[in-house]
C-alpha cells in the first residue's frame, strides 16, 4: 500500500486478498486474511487484537500490528492506530512473508498522521522529533516536512496564524524534493485558502490522484477532526457541489418509470443529518454548536462510544426538507459529512 494515499484509500483495499494460501500455523498473513472475513470492522479489530499476542515471531507480530493500525485508522480510531503503529515500529524485525513492506520510519510517520488526524499535536510532535528527522530517505523527509506544517495548522488559533504554514506549503508545492507529497500539499492549500488555482494545479499535475478526485467532488475526505477544525481563510467547495449549488433548487421531477426498488433505495440512502464535528471533549463540541448557532444553524450534540471504549461527541444539524443544508453549511464556512 502506498504510504502517500493514507487518508483516501477505502477500507476494502486494506482487506484486499493476499496472495497464497494461509499457513497451518498462525501467521500475520493468515490472521489478516481471517480478519477480512469477519462480519464487521469491529469484529475484525477484536480478532486482530486477540491474535497478536499469540504470534511468536517478531516479524509476524510487527506486520500484524501495522495491519491493525491501518484498520483502526480507516475506522476513525486514531488514538488506537497511533498505539498500534508505534508498537510495530518498536519491534526490531523485518516484514512478515506476504504482508506489506513497512520500514520503521514509515510506521513512525503512520503514527504521526494518526495523531494529527485526532488533533493530538503533542504526540505527533514527539514522534516528528525522533530519528525520522535525520532520515536518509528523501520521501521520509518530505513527509516529515509536510506533517510539521500540518501540526502547525492544528495548533493555529485563527486564519492569521496560518500565514507561516501556508507560505511553507507554497514553497513545498514547487520543490522537486517534495514531489512525494505534492498532491497532499496542493490539497491542503486548496482546503485552507479556497483558491481554485491549487485545485487546478492538482488536477493538471496529478489527475489520477485521490486528492484530485476530492477537489472534483468524486471522493470525500474522511471526517477526521484535522480537516474540520484547521482555521481556513476561504471556502474550498468541490466542483460537483459548486455545480449543484448553482442549479435551481426546485422540486425534483419524478419519472413515471421509477421502479419500487429505486424508490426503496432512495429512501434507504436519504441523508437525515450533517455532521459538523467529532470531539473527545464535550466542551469543544459545545463551542462548535455555539459557533454554528451564531450563523443561524440549529446544531446539537449526540454521543457515541467507539469499540476502543472512548466516548466521542458529535455535532450535527438535521437535514432540511429541500436537502440543501450541506451547501448552506459549507457556504457559511463549515465542513460537514452526511449521516444516513
Amino acid at each position: 500500500m502506498s504510504m502517500t494515499k493514507y487518508t483516501f484509500i477505502a477500507l476494502g483495499l486494506l482487506f484486499a486478498p493476499l496472495l497464497g494460501a494461509g499457513a497451518a500455523e498462525t501467521t500475520a498473513k493468515a490472521a489478516a486474511e481471517k480478519a477480512a472475513k469477519e462480519a464487521s470492522v469491529t469484529e475484525s479489530i477484536a480478532y486482530l487484537t486477540k491474535t497478536i499476542p499469540a504470534l511468536t515471531e517478531p516479524q509476524e507480530k510487527r506486520s500484524l500490528y501495522a495491519f491493525l493500525g491501518g484498520v483502526q485508522e480507516q475506522a476513525g480510531l486514531y488514538a488506537d492506530a497511533v498505539k498500534s503503529y508505534a508498537l510495530a515500529a518498536g519491534i526490531a524485525a523485518g516484514d512478515a512473508p506476504g504482508m506489506s513492506k513497512k520500514s520503521a520510519e514509515q510506521l513512525v510517520l503512520d503514527a504521526v498522521r494518526s495523531a494529527l488526524s485526532s488533533g493530538d499535536t503533542a504526540t505527533a510532535d514527539s514522534y516528528l522529533n525522533s530519528a525520522v528527522r535525520s532520515s536518509k530517505n528523501e520521501q521520509i523527509l518530505a513527509h516529515v516536512k509536510l506533517y510539521e506544517q500540518w501540526s502547525a495548522l492544528c495548533k493555529s488559533t485563527g486564519s492569521a496564524g496560518n500565514a507561516e504554514a501556508i507560505a511553507m506549503l507554497k514553497t513545498y508545492s514547487t520543490l522537486p524534493s517534495m514531489k512525494a507529497v505534492q498532491p497532499q500539499v496542493l490539497l491542503t492549500l486548496w482546503h485552507i485558502t479556497g483558491e481554485k488555482n491549487w485545485a487546478n494545479t492538482l488536477k493538471k499535475q496529478f489527475p489520477k490522484s485521490p486528492e484530485a478526485a476530492i477537489v472534483q467532488g468524486s471522493a470525500q475526505l474522511l471526517p477526521a477532526p484535522f480537516w474540520y477544525f484547521v482555521p481556513r481563510v476561504g471556502d474550498a467547495v468541490p466542483e460537483v457541489e459548486q455545480a449543484a449549488i448553482s442549479e435551481s433548487t426546485g422540486p425534483a421531477v419524478k419519472t413515471a418509470g421509477e421502479s419500487a426498488a429505486e424508490k426503496a433505495s432512495a429512501a434507504s440512502e436519504k441523508v437525515v443529518k450533517q455532521q459538523l464535528g467529532l470531539f473527545r471533549e464535550e466542551a469543544n463540541a459545545k463551542a462548535l454548536v455555539e459557533k454554528a448557532g451564531a450563523k443561524g444553524f440549529k446544531a446539537y450534540i449526540t454521543s457515541e462510544v467507539r469499540p476502543s471504549g472512548n466516548k466521542y461527541y458529535l455535532v450535527v444539524v438535521d437535514e432540511n426538507a429541500a436537502g440543501t443544508i450541506a451547501a448552506e453549511l459549507r457556504n457559511a464556512g463549515f465542513d460537514c459529512y452526511p449521516l444516513f
